[in-house]
């Protein structure tokens, strides 16, 4: 679903670090104690309350495993329990490639964080020229695996047979679990762990930011809300979806009646407006301007935390250098900053 499956140049976000391998040897094999830190407020709005009790969990302890990463991964792999279990053992451990932050001397050092949530392309291209670019810019990255993608998809496992709505509903949980997994890890700075989604990455995040404020900032990039019509009117990428869902026998109500039990406009309002940006490009058809537009709206963004670049769901890789600086520039004056 969403977003370029690009093989784009990591030139884009700067030059290549050295690679992972000189630094993966600092992580040996250990485990942290986490605990989920989800606090859903009551909402008046009884919509929102019912989209909220259909997305979250019942708080509890977990084990953050860190291990060795794999070649051109990071420096780590992060894994740990999702909090929706679908008894797919291999789908239900959430993994993370760790981009550690750097001091001058080539060291870890403590920084603040990212969770970064990819695009729709099985190599998750564009998630780890996110991840390395926050790298570069002195933050700690965490790329997320969403379900059925990378460390998490089993051998022979069909793309067609993975079950969109629910995948997604499990994606909404396990990021908002990643923050508390993340935050106990060593040199993060707890007090600022922000998430960053792109295209598909982008409507989960959007969808899971709603739950709570447990993120310190909130970087959404080329999504939006009214995902139905997304679905229903997107070119290319959208379409794409549209046919493997009607394949599937998902159409008109039945499909509006599940789609709407992720869709990120119910909650969005529960944002924190002052800690959430939003950027889209005016000529996408993928996810039409009205989407992210409804989004902005439903969030109650100003124009300075609405960014709308010249640019197609595709083309606007171009502006990836000036939003990385963008993004870090604002995770660095959020409150409890370290930087």
């Amino acid at each position: 679903m969403l977003l370029c499956n690009l093989a784009v140049s990591t030139s884009l976000a700067g030059a290549a670090l050295a690679d992972d391998s000189e630094l993966s040897s600092a992580f040996h094999q250990q485990t942290f104690a986490a605990k989920d830190s989800l606090n859903c407020h009551v909402d008046a709005n009884a919509d929102a309350q019912d989209c909220v009790d259909g997305l979250s969990w019942t708080a509890r302890s977990f084990d953050v495993q860190v291990a060795p990463s794999k070649q051109n991964r990071g420096d780590a792999l992060i894994r740990f329990p999702s909090p929706v279990d679908t008894g797919d053992q291999q789908n239900d451990q959430v993994t993370l490639e760790w981009y550690s932050a750097r001091d001058a001397a080539d060291q870890p050092k403590i920084a603040p964080a990212v969770v970064v949530v990819h695009e729709s392309g099985r190599g998750m291209t564009v998630g780890r020229l996110f991840a390395r670019g926050f790298q570069q810019r002195g933050l700690h990255a965490f790329l997320l695996h969403l379900p059925h993608y990378g460390e998490r998809r089993g051998a022979g496992q069909s793309r067609e047979t993975d079950n969109l709505i629910a995948s997604i509903r499990q994606a909404v949980a396990d990021v908002r679990r990643a923050r508390d997994a993340v935050a106990v890890l060593p040199n993060v700075d707890a007090s600022n762990v922000s998430l960053q989604g792109t295209s598909l990455g982008g409507f989960v995040s959007a969808t899971s930011a709603g739950l709570d404020h447990g993120y310190q900032g909130v970087f959404l990039m080329l999504a939006g809300g009214d995902l139905y019509d997304v679905i229903q009117t997107g070119q290319r990428d959208s379409a794409k979806v549209r046919e493997r869902l009607e394949k599937a026998g998902l159409t008109g109500e039945k499909l509006k009646s599940l789609v709407n039990r992720i869709e990120p406009n119910r909650i969005a309002h529960r944002y924190n407006a002052h800690r959430t940006w939003l950027y889209s490009g005016t000529r996408d058809t993928v996810v039409p301007p009205r989407s992210s537009e409804s989004l902005a709206k439903a969030a109650g963004l100003t124009k300075t935390h609405h960014i709308q670049m010249n640019a197609d769901h595709y083309s606007g890789i171009i502006y990836l250098p000036f939003v990385l600086n963008h993004m870090a520039r604002k995770i660095g004056e959020l409150p409890g900053s370290s930087r």
